[in-house]
């Protein structure tokens, strides 16, 4: 079945391309999102963006809590 096979599986290989690459870039996306490093620099930049005025605190503590709750996996709603 092996020759067979291949030759069968052929027109789907392409498929099976896009589908690996988008389990690649999914991965990617949550290692990134996860990572402590990655989410200290956001919260970073939210802290500055506060104290340099360019956020209101509200705005401040939505944008935490967003990284958080992506840190974590949760979905919100």
């Amino acid at each position: 079945m092996g020759l067979f096979g291949a030759i069968l599986g052929l027109p789907l290989a392409p498929v099976r391309v896009v589908i690996r690459l988008g389990e690649l870039i999914q991965e990617q996306v949550e290692h990134e999102l996860r990572d402590p490093a990655a989410v200290r620099r956001r919260l970073e930049a939210i802290e500055e963006a506060r104290r340099t005025g360019q956020i209101t605190e509200e705005e401040e503590a939505q944008a935490v809590e967003e990284v958080l709750r992506l840190m974590s996996g949760t979905r919100g709603g």
